[in-house]
């Protein structure tokens, strides 16, 4: 069910409230060019510090606008199972194709406490589940014996999203059989390579077409190509790293005009130091 590029899109807020226009615009903008789908309401969409009013409008939003031109996997992930379940019922409830799911940062659960903890998404809802690893930000890694067991009992549990730099793991994740979507841009192509099936993409909210065609030459087999695409991509893929996602996605797409708008604290405004470092990547890729 998940192949492509799947923009991890942000949140505009104009003002301290959450940008609806500039929400739209900037969704708009992803689909005509190409995207598969999108994820709303995910780390670079500055989950943390909406409200979950705030989370909800957002996702509903999303929904409305793509209206079926593309899939809206809302972000429905906590640390808390009740407040997982309850998010995951809603978006379903409001017409998301499907919900990501992260494992529950800070209060690192075993490996048996994240068993338990997806179960109970899964049996909450109908539609399919991305999980979604990222041990970098949640300080615990969901083990692929893990994913292969919830797999297999929970057929609603369909992807993982891998922000994981240990391609072993990916490696072992697909010869399970799981569908496996790049969590970082700059593996995208590795991790294609072993049969990945796309990504959920920081960068691709600045260039989703580039994006989606070296996506699809992967997926067609022109390595070639994607590797002439992600060699061009490569230093805006690590610029978006010079610090905390996503403070440099929405700097980025301010410089280009785009509606972004406003970082909420305790993100804070880029330094300029590294502003200057993301404006020549910009110039040198003829965006700006």
């Amino acid at each position: 069910m998940f192949k492509g590029v799947y923009p991890a899109i942000i949140t505009p807020f104009k003002n301290g409230e959450v940008d609806f226009e500039g929400l739209e615009d900037h969704l708009n903008f992803l689909i005509e060019n190409g995207v598969s789908g999108v994820v709303a309401v995910g780390t670079t969409g500055e989950s943390p510090t909406l409200s979950h009013e705030e989370h909800k409008k957002v996702i509903e939003k999303v929904v409305d606008i793509a209206n079926g031109k593309i899939q809206v996997i809302a972000g429905a992930g906590s640390n808390c199972t009740r407040e997982a379940v309850e998010l995951s019922i809603f978006a379903e409830d409001v017409g998301a194709d499907a919900i990501l799911s992260i494992t529950p940062y800070y209060n690192k659960p075993t490996q048996e406490g994240l068993k338990k903890h997806f179960e109970k998404i899964a049996q909450s809802v109908n539609i399919p589940i991305v999980l979604y690893n990222v041990p970098s930000r949640t300080a615990l890694n969901l083990e692929p014996k893990t994913v292969k067991v919830l797999s297999e009992e929970y057929s609603n549990i369909s992807a993982v999203k891998e922000a994981n730099p240990n391609l072993s793991q990916v490696s072992e994740l697909i010869q399970n059989g799981i569908t496996v979507l790049s969590g970082n841009d700059e593996l995208t192509l590795p991790i294609m390579s072993l049969g990945g099936k796309g990504v959920v993409s920081v960068v691709a909210n600045i260039v989703p077409r580039e994006f989606v065609e070296m996506v699809d030459s992967a997926l067609k087999g022109d390595f070639e190509k994607a590797r002439e695409i992600h060699y061009k991509l490569f230093p805006l893929m690590k610029a978006m790293f010079i610090e905390t996602n996503p403070i440099p996605v929405k700097t980025a797409l301010n410089m280009m005009g785009r509606p972004a708008g406003e970082l909420r604290l305790p993100l804070c405004e880029m330094s300029s130091e590294h502003k200057q470092v993301l404006e020549k990547i910009l110039k040198d890729l003829g965006l700006i």
